[in-house]
């Protein structure tokens, strides 16, 4: 057997980590930070104590300037922020802080999905309470928005709700005595920016939509931004969908409607389990911060997130994002070639490759079930691919399993990438030549 050439697997290549930058960092942080600067400060605890609910200001304050710069903006501020475990740990927590089987009633998902998300919303309560909605490459809207308003006007009127007025609703008292907390009526999952796996990046009128819509009808935003500075023609190529949230806030609202939901997996290292939250406003952020798990252990990455800090004020994280940014175009061009070489055009399209680690490949023809094609190549040639049904919705299919197909271009080089592709065309062509 051949050696595996696997372009499932979503992480970088293990020579691109910065791993004597992160060796330094630790030992800089360790061994250079004294416990007396922390002793009578609450804001701030030592990188090897228990953390504060939100994370150390400190490094709330490097992340709020980093995200700033990058953005072009002033305007986020450190009580905005909730320094996470990472994207997947802050999925877990936002459905845990905002939402209840009681007052949320649905669950919508963008699809193709990232299909791990599936697990969290399952073990949030979600279970048989989830709508697939469509990405629509070429529409009006990069989603399928006319559905999504059909579906929240549909349950709304099915559960004698009216639209939200000018004031938010679901407010409820902690009995632990938090503070006022928000539940939200429905939740929506979605990766806007270099979507994974679909490789999109929802225009401005997409966003501006959306948060419209999660105004009216109480629905919370879960973006996943994990892909934002990871563009390979510059600085994130438009406002997160918490920005637009911040920027029309109505009067007197204390919540909004969005989380950006973000990580350094991406742009540090996987397992350095580090990731933020940004929220419209502080409230929100401090709620997000005040779940159980938090207030018994404070902030889940104490003394990751400080070396983190360490990376940002030094300037390594955007050296480290500009390597990666540059290793991975040149992939995604090498890839896209290939692509067009091996597969038929008449029946091809893809998207993505011009930023983060995805490009979603469709293959839409007669008698043509790609799943069988690429387990065919994968038996044959031990080429892995990742066809459309990994990515479906849990218990709202929409039938990527035949069309569909997600590579990614973080962990292969670039020889791998043009011979696995090569194979998957041979693969094709010898079960389908009709379509050449």
């Amino acid at each position: 057997m051949p050696k595996q050439i696997n372009f499932f697997k979503g992480h970088p290549t293990l020579d691109l980590l910065p791993k004597r930058a992160l060796s330094e960092a630790f030992a800089k942080v360790i061994s250079e930070t004294a416990h007396t600067d922390y002793e009578s400060d609450p804001e701030n605890r030592h990188p090897l104590q228990y953390g504060t609910d939100l994370g150390n200001l400190t490094a709330r304050e490097s992340v709020a300037r980093w995200v700033n710069k990058q953005f072009g903006r002033t305007s986020l501020h450190p009580d905005q922020i909730n320094l996470t475990g990472g994207s997947s740990y802050g999925s877990q927590n936002i459905l845990l802080a905002t939402t209840n089987t009681e007052t949320t009633l649905q669950a919508f998902v963008v699809s193709p999905t990232y299909f791990l998300i599936n697990y969290a919303f399952i073990d949030a309560g979600f279970e048989n309470k989830m709508t697939a909605v469509r990405e629509t490459p070429g529409g009006e809207f990069d989603i399928d928005i006319e559905y999504l308003e059909k579906k929240l006007t549909e349950l709304d009127e099915k559960h004698g709700l009216k639209p939200v007025g000018d004031k938010e609703i679901n407010i409820f008292p902690d009995p632990t005595g938090r503070g006022v907390r928000k539940q939200y009526r429905y939740v929506m999952y979605l990766v806007p920016t270099f979507s994974n796996p679909g490789g999109l990046t929802y225009a401005e009128a997409t966003r501006t939509k959306l948060v419209e819509l999660a105004r009216k009808h109480d629905l919370l935003l879960l973006s996943d931004d994990v892909y934002d500075h990871l563009n390979y023609e510059g600085k994130p190529p438009v406002r997160k969908l918490s920005q637009i949230d911040e920027d029309t806030l109505p009067e007197g609202w204390k919540f909004g409607n969005t989380v950006s939901n973000s990580s350094f997996s991406k742009i540090i290292a996987p397992g350095l389990r580090v990731g933020w939250q940004e929220t419209a406003t502080p409230t929100l952020a401090l709620q997000l911060s005040g779940t159980g798990a938090n207030k018994s252990g404070g902030t889940p990455g104490q003394l990751n997130s400080v070396v983190v800090q360490h990376f940002i004020e030094d300037g390594t994280l955007d050296d480290t994002i500009e390597h990666y940014k540059k290793t991975y175009k040149s992939r995604a061009v090498t890839l896209k070639k290939a692509l067009d070489e091996a597969l038929p055009a008449k029946y091809t399209k893809y998207y993505g490759g011009n930023g983060g680690y995805f490009v979603w490949v469709e293959i839409e023809a007669p008698d043509v079930d790609i799943a069988e094609i690429l387990s065919k190549l994968q038996k044959e040639h031990n080429v892995v691919i990742a066809a459309g049904g990994n990515f479906e919705v849990e218990g709202d299919s929409l039938g990527w399993n035949k069309v569909g197909a997600r590579l990614c271009v973080a962990l292969l080089e670039e020889e791998e990438i043009k011979e696995g592709i090569e194979k998957w065309g041979q693969v094709l062509k010898q079960a389908h030549p009709q379509l050449y």
